[in-house]
């Protein structure tokens, strides 16, 4: 049976953190396949409105460069609107019919699951696996919901503190990896 995992979220920029849970989710949940599904709009955040999506998906392209077990999926971006990820997970239940689909969220989520759109077929559908931030212990799932967390390689940065990073004129080398740095600094991204 193939094991695939959706990685949902803005990656505005993406980060070195989301390529360490990328490598821990692979070799924990022993996934033939990661898919980065940038979205066009977080129903999370509906006051932010994210970075052009094709600077997003250049940026994700370079992160991503080599690693043939990842790809990017735009079908988000190009359905336009809010991201909902139960239209998402629909699709892949579609075209992956025979296969585990696991879905990585950050903790925060895990309490507001029962809230999102569709909430029993999306348990249904997939199974969550939660990112853990630095000292975070496991996190009940509430009912039907089903998952584990993620035991590796946790890191305490985000996309927004790059982006104050990068307004305030700090170097964001180390955070991001060095294609993502070169592409921010030529496209004068986030200033």
């Amino acid at each position: 049976m193939q094991r695939i995992a959706l990685f949902g979220g803005s990656f505005d920029p993406v980060h070195l953190g989301h390529l360490l849970v990328a490598q821990a989710a692979r070799e924990e949940l022993d996934l033939s396949r990661l898919f980065f599904i940038p979205a066009a709009q977080s129903p999370f955040k509906p006051d932010r409105k994210p970075t052009d999506p094709n600077e997003r998906l250049r940026l994700l392209r370079l992160a991503l460069a080599g690693k043939t077990w990842c790809e990017v999926d735009e079908q988000e971006i190009k359905r336009g609107g809010i991201s909902y990820t139960i239209d998402t997970a629909r699709d892949y239940h579609r075209r992956f019919q025979n296969a585990q689909i696991f879905c990585l969220i950050g903790a925060d989520n895990v309490a507001h699951l029962p809230k999102w759109r569709d909430s029993a077929e999306l348990a249904r559908l997939l199974e969550f696996v939660v990112i853990p931030r630095p000292g975070q212990t496991d996190v009940p799932f509430p009912a039907p919901f089903r998952g584990r967390m993620l035991k590796g390689f946790p890191l305490g940065i985000s996309s927004s503190q790059i982006r104050e990073r990068l307004k305030a004129g700090s170097p964001i080398d180390h955070l991001v990896p060095a294609a993502v740095a070169e592409a921010i600094r030529n496209y004068r991204l986030y200033l």
